[in-house]
């Protein structure tokens, strides 16, 4: 195939900093913050940006009193962008592991939810399989895996959908449906009383997971179906670890997956209040993006995922939901 003259220029003009810049631009859409971010003087990365505006042949951003927003193609180069520069940053990282005598890195986005059960035990698995295999496990709600998972800083997920059109960019397969409970430390006040309902609970003060979640979405459809309005005293958090400590030192109310709070339960620290919450959640699964191959060590984890699921092994590409 003959190249352009435009796309030679274009590729042999882009570098390394130059993505750097562009990603980090679309992160802070501030060319100071951006600047500092990558480690170069503000002059010298307005030059870079002009520099890289320039190669494409129009302009990526446009300039406003309140920051830099991406012009429709400027969306385009900073997609390529940020996928190049996770494939090379996953190349350089896999190459230094394998420096050291390791096997390659496996990065996956995982709700909580999963992770202390199917995730544990799959992970414990593959490292006793491979155990130079460099592992990272991020996230903990679906709208963050799903994030990371489009923003190419993980391989793979086990979450939900968070928007209907999500499933254009992400394949998703069903493993594993979620039990809610709503819990409170072993010495809250309501401990020891008549069994709570619902509207009993709803003036306590509460920790709840942002309104971006599926989990806070079900409890905000549980409270508009009792004709309840939403607790006037809560606090917003998507750690799980955060929410375990709040619940601990306070007398909040949450509502936690039965996975999480297990262990808690069973060593009484956080109590069941048995308030029927109405439905599961909709099951969570793997998620990953259309069309794009995956490493040997993600699909021998989805294998081992799979096998603790009780999932029975596909033929080719996981599916999408009607």
């Amino acid at each position: 195939m003959t190249l352009s003259p435009s796309f030679v220029t274009l590729v042999n003009r882009l570098r390394f900093r130059h993505l750097s810049l562009l990603v980090a631009l679309d992160d802070t859409r501030n060319l100071h913050q951006a600047a500092a971010d990558i480690n170069v003087a503000q002059p010298s990365a307005s030059r870079m940006l002009a520099d890289i505006e320039e190669a494409f042949g129009f302009a990526l951003f446009e300039r406003r009193a309140r920051g830099m927003e991406p012009t429709p193609l400027g969306i385009e180069a900073l997609a390529y962008a940020r996928q190049s520069l996770a494939h090379l940053t996953r190349f350089a990282e896999g190459l230094e592991v394998k420096r050291r005598g390791g096997h390659g890195q496996l990065t996956v986005g995982a709700i909580m939810g999963a992770a202390p059960d199917l995730v544990a035990v799959a992970v414990a698995d593959l490292k006793a399989e491979r155990p130079l295999l460099n592992i990272r496990i991020l996230g903990e709600t679906s709208d963050q895996v799903v994030e990371l998972l489009e923003r190419r800083e993980i391989e793979l997920a086990l979450g939900r959908f968070t928007n209907p059109l999500q499933h254009n960019h992400f394949d998703f397969e069903p493993i594993a449906n979620e039990t809610m409970k709503l819990v409170v430390r072993a010495r809250h006040p309501l401990i020891g009383q008549a069994a709570p309902r619902l509207a009993d609970l709803i003036d306590w003060p509460w920790v709840v997971q942002p309104i971006t979640s599926p989990a806070r979405k079900l409890f905000e459809e549980e409270l508009a179906s009792a004709g309840l309005s939403s607790p006037a005293n809560l606090v917003e958090c998507a750690s799980i670890f955060a929410t375990l400590q709040l619940l601990q030192s306070s007398d909040a109310v949450a509502m936690l997956s039965e996975s999480v709070a297990r262990d808690y339960l069973k060593a009484r620290l956080l109590v069941d209040l048995h308030v029927e919450i109405g439905k599961n959640l909709t099951g969570f699964g793997l998620l990953v993006r259309k069309h794009e191959p995956l490493s040997d060590a993600a699909e021998r984890f989805i294998a081992l995922l799979r096998k603790y699921s009780g999932v029975a092994p596909r033929e080719g590409e996981m599916v999408t939901p009607a």
